[in-house]
């Protein structure tokens, strides 16, 4: 029996378990919004484009901080349904843009002040610009509120690459503390620190390694911090397969009320668990990810954008970025079509 063949069985008895145990059916369709049916027949309009879906994850500081709706994070996940691959993108979100005559990371702000979920749209935009391909869908996580889900899944284990110590992580809450006249404003700021090796940490440690800045060295780029980023988020995913596996019904419902909470977004469940299904049963699933490092911008002197330190392409366009995400995704499909050969 064929490993496609076997995953789309076991596809069809979970889909039967939940149909016969009327608490996880109820739970999927009623609380998820999910057709077990349309899920395995693809029956719901997926948007795609060229055989892909595309979709933009931001990260924002939440309401209760300063500029809480600039992204702080910015990653694209694109898969490809033809040849199940996956690719994760991290950009650094000083790219300078020539539309919103700003960063690239105030899109979903410009865009949320002028109306109701216009974030999304101007976001996925102006990102999909820099890119080079059209961006479907878009996932906005509101870190004020990120910690609690980490938190409920009894915390994540993270291999951090190298120790770095930030001593400038900003205190919420204290943004605008006069500090007693103090010219360096040091009570506005903590000193956070992480080890080199799998460390433990519960939400307000995820939230600190994941957005911390100002560290000395390597660690206090963007382009570090991005990756910082792509290891939480695949954490998180792993413990969340984890959780569902224990079929913990209760426990579930609080982990998916947690998730729905910090969540803004334009993509429903059904749609995502038809991606899903399709990772599943599809065969060579692979997944890659990349960072837009340093070599691919140049820091122009600030005086010209608004005082502001901003990245710009070195060609004065997207063009070498496009053409080296092209040829990522070019070579997954080569190495698909020989492996199926």
């Amino acid at each position: 029996m064929s490993k496609r063949i076997f995953l789309f069985l076991v596809l069809l008895a979970i889909i039967y378990l939940l149909l016969t145990t009327s608490r996880y059916y109820r739970f999927l369709t009623e609380t998820l919004k999910i057709s077990p049916i349309k899920t395995l027949l693809s029956l719901d309009s997926l948007k795609t484009y060229d055989d892909q879906v595309t979709i933009l994850i931001l990260g924002i500081a939440g309401m209760n901080h300063q500029g809480g709706t600039l992204s702080d994070s910015i990653i694209v996940v694109n898969y490809n349904l033809q040849t199940n691959s996956l690719l994760t993108i991290s950009l650094p979100r000083d790219i300078w843009s020539d539309t919103l005559q700003d960063k690239i990371n105030t899109a979903y702000a410009y865009g949320e002040a002028k109306q109701k979920n216009g974030g999304l749209k101007l976001a996925k935009a102006e990102i999909g610009a820099v890119i080079g391909i059209p961006i479907q869908y878009a996932l906005v996580l509101d870190f004020d509120k990120f910690k609690e889900l980490v938190d409920l899944l009894g915390g994540i284990e993270i291999d951090v690459e190298r120790s770095f110590t930030d001593k400038q992580f900003p205190i919420p809450g204290r943004e605008n503390a006069p500090c007693g006249g103090d010219p360096d404003f040091k009570c506005r700021y903590e000193t956070v620190s992480f080890k080199k090796g799998v460390t433990h940490m519960d939400g307000v440690t995820t939230l600190k390694y994941v957005r911390s800045r100002h560290a000395v060295g390597i660690e206090g780029s963007d382009f570090a911090r991005n990756k910082r980023q792509q290891r939480v988020l695949e954490a998180i995913k792993n413990k969340l397969f984890l959780e569902i596996k224990k079929l913990a019904l209760g426990h579930l419902k609080k982990i998916y009320q947690a998730f729905d909470t910090l969540l803004t977004r334009d993509v429903t469940n059904q749609q995502l668990a038809i991606i899903l299904k399709d990772i599943i049963l599809s065969r060579d699933f692979t997944r890659k990810e990349i960072t837009l490092s340093q070599d691919f911008f140049i820091t122009p002197d600030n005086s010209s954008y608004n005082g502001q330190y901003v990245l710009m392409p070195k060609a004065g366009n997207f063009s070498i970025i496009h053409q080296y995400i092209r040829s990522k995704r070019t070579s997954d499909v080569l190495k698909t079509k020989r492996r199926r050969k």
